[in-house]
């Protein structure tokens, strides 16, 4: 039984989704805690977390890929789902916001991650590189 979540770990799928929503989410928020890692808003963050997890446990595969190729670039898994996150964000801010979506509402999301780079995710969203991090504290990789 999943007790404790590490997103440098991908959980076990099913273990993962037999955890109720708000589950996954207290689980994402201790990590967080327990790291020291301090947000402006634990629970956004943390169901952002949730959903990447989600999708997944649940195979959907444009998002687990982009994890993975993420990663091959030099990502850690835990800031690789912060870019995909990233994505994910701009994608639901978008649907808010009235944009037209074409027939497959998830087509613009997917696109955006087949897309996605270490190098753009860095550029686009103010993500300093692990050399300019630990000269810059001001920026944090953890949004």
């Amino acid at each position: 039984m999943l007790e404790r979540y590490d997103p440098l770990r991908a959980p076990a799928s099913q273990e993962w989704l037999d955890k109720d929503e708000l589950s996954r989410i207290a689980l994402v928020e201790n990590y967080h805690r327990r790291a020291g890692i301090r947000l402006p808003n634990v629970r956004l963050h943390a169901t952002f977390h949730v959903i990447v997890e989600n999708q997944v446990a649940l195979g959907d595969e444009t998002p687990a890929k982009t994890l993975e190729r993420l990663m091959n670039a030099g990502l850690d898994r835990h800031e690789a789902i912060h870019a995909v996150a990233a994505v994910l964000s701009d994608h639901i801010n978008e649907v808010l916001r009235g944009s037209s979506l074409p027939s497959d509402p998830h087509a613009p999301y997917y696109a955006a991650l087949e897309k996605l780079t270490v190098e753009s995710w860095r550029r686009d969203y103010g993500v300093a590189s692990p050399s300019r991090r630990a000269k810059s504290p001001r920026k944090s990789p953890h949004r």
